[in-house]
């Protein structure tokens, strides 16, 4: 059976923001290993439509960014909207009875499967569909942006801290 993980990059004060601070070296490494052992990702449209970003070489791209989207290229994504009509390659567009397709894919599927973005994580925490969290807690304030939990926030047990990097803290919480 396979595990449903929503992990993300998260300010001191609760907020996930691409655009405002990015992992270090050693985070980023981290992340490339952990696309490639994951068994796929569930999206919503506004995170997978920033993450196609990957499905195209850029010739600024370093050997590590290659990695990443050779990685991400690889595994298999599915894609939650209702407004999509398509999605790229190696994803499956999901529209109807999300839940159905979630439980079964986690019935089906082994390793682990990430939720990619906190307002479709809100919605299958709602459902008890999320295993556990990681929130790679970076020291920076951002004072706005989306929350990590776009939602009421469940009851949830620390199950492990890890120091990764220099100054990143991964905090794997698991629901009480």
């Amino acid at each position: 059976m396979a595990k449903l993980v929503f992990g993300m990059n998260q300010s001191l004060d609760g907020y996930v923001d691409h655009m405002a601070f990015a992992p270090g070296p050693t985070l980023f490494r981290h992340f490339i290993e952990q696309a490639r052992e994951q068994t796929g990702s569930v999206y919503g449209r506004r995170l997978y439509e920033v993450m196609r970003y990957w499905d195209e070489d850029h010739p600024e791209w370093d050997a590590e960014e290659r990695d990443f989207a050779a990685a991400w290229r690889e595994q298999h994504k599915w894609v939650v909207s209702r407004s999509l009509k398509s999605v790229g390659a190696n994803a499956t567009l999901v529209s109807d009875d999300v839940e159905a397709v979630i439980r079964r894919l986690k019935a089906q599927r082994v390793g682990e499967i990430q939720v990619g973005g906190p307002d479709l994580a809100r919605s299958l925490t709602e459902l008890g569909l999320v295993d556990e969290y990681r929130i790679y807690l970076h020291p920076v304030v951002l004072g706005r942006g989306k929350p990590f939990f776009a939602g009421p926030r469940p009851p949830l047990r620390l199950v492990a801290s890890d120091l990764m990097g220099e100054d990143v803290i991964r905090l794997t919480y698991v629901p009480a």
